[in-house]
């Protein structure tokens, strides 16, 4: 556990009790996710409203047929995959982060992102050399279906590198996730050198995220994996709070360390890879969410995961609502806002715990 010993460490639960505080920012953060969820409903390059449907049903009059469209078609099932989506990845940064006992850990340190990323490049390269049934029988989904599989491979790949005798080092799993990292870029890159043209352009807005492809198909795909996960981690609630402490007091406590780290990987991968097999590469929403949420309500996770979960979803919707408007009737890759903000707050983040880093 050097590698940790070296790293940020989360602080242990502050003395105090943080619970009124938490329960007022839960009521706010869910507060701000129905009203974002009520815009992202209303606002778009058509200018078709949700309030003005529904002053319109309201009336006793007939809803449009394009406005039918464009609410319940395309703007109903992309407001809930963004909430699933936002709400999966924030949770799963802050279930890593506490895994890790460090702020700046996120959700490709499992390699979710790296396996997901090299599977969509594979498809989209190499797609057209599939027999004709799989072709056929996959479709439009052959990109995000490759992308989840992408990411299942490599987080087992990395668990079983990790995992030596029934025990998962994380210090050997960020290592090997670097590693693989690395690796799967060399391989995405001899991809990209001989890709053509529209194959460079798919390769580029699916690597920036985006949910403009958003179908209720998709949602009904991706969104019970993203729910399996998002009801499994509030369960490692009270692990996590007490691996703060360290692992070998975590198990006097009486908590299953292994298999609380063993749960913890795999939903961490179900909830990040079934998420980036629909919305592409989206950064930054699982460092700064739980990062910003510890600031404010403490490391508590029996708090910290739901609020993740609340704030994660407000948060991706507000920036895909930015992508749809800022350069109308085009779209911004949803990737490049959650950059913008992540990256001043990564930085932000670092330089806050230079004196903890030593660097």
């Amino acid at each position: 556990m050097a590698i940790l010993d070296a790293g940020i460490r989360l602080s242990p639960p502050q003395a105090g009790d943080r619970g009124p505080q938490a329960l007022v920012v839960l009521i706010l953060c869910a507060a701000l996710l129905l009203m974002m969820i009520i815009a992202s409903l209303t606002v778009g390059a058509s200018g078709t409203s949700l309030l003005q449907a529904l002053f319109t049903w309201a009336s006793g009059e007939q809803i449009g047929l394009r406005e039918k469209v464009i609410l319940f078609d395309i703007r109903a099932p992309r407001t809930l995959l963004g909430a699933l989506v936002g709400a999966s990845l924030a949770v799963s940064g802050a279930v890593m982060q506490g895994l890790f006992r460090n702020p700046l850990a996120d959700p490709g340190l499992v390699g979710v992102s790296a396996g997901a990323g090299l599977g969509a490049i594979l498809a989209i390269v190499l797609g057209g050399l599939l027999p004709a049934g799989i072709a056929a029988v996959a479709g439009m989904y052959t990109i995000p279906i490759a992308a989840f599989l992408g990411g299942w491979a490599s987080t087992l790949l990395l668990y079983r590198i990790a995992t030596r005798k029934g025990r998962t080092s994380v210090a050997v799993m960020l290592l090997a996730g670097i590693a693989l990292g690395a690796l799967t870029g060399a391989i995405a890159g001899v991809l990209v050198y001989i890709a053509d043209d529209n194959q460079l352009r798919d390769l580029t807005f699916w690597g920036l995220g985006s949910l403009a492809g958003a179908t209720w198909t998709k949602l009904l795909v991706a969104g019970p994996l993203m729910i399996l996960a998002l009801s499994t981690m509030p369960f490692l609630a009270r692990g996590l709070d007490a691996l703060t402490l360290g692992e070998a007091t975590a198990w006097h406590l009486g908590i299953p360390v292994q298999r609380m780290k063993n749960i913890a990987i795999l939903t961490v991968a179900c909830a990040t890879g079934a998420s980036v097999a629909v919305s592409g590469g989206i950064g930054f929403v699982g460092i700064v969410v739980p990062h910003l949420l510890r600031l404010t309500i403490g490391p508590s996770h029996k708090f910290l995961l739901p609020i993740s979960a609340l704030l994660g979803a407000a948060f991706l919707l507000a920036a895909d609502m930015v992508s749809r408007v800022i350069v109308a009737p085009s779209e911004l890759p949803i990737g490049i806002i959650t950059a913008t903000i992540g990256g001043p707050f990564f930085l932000f983040v670092l330089l806050r715990s230079r004196g903890v880093l030593d660097i």
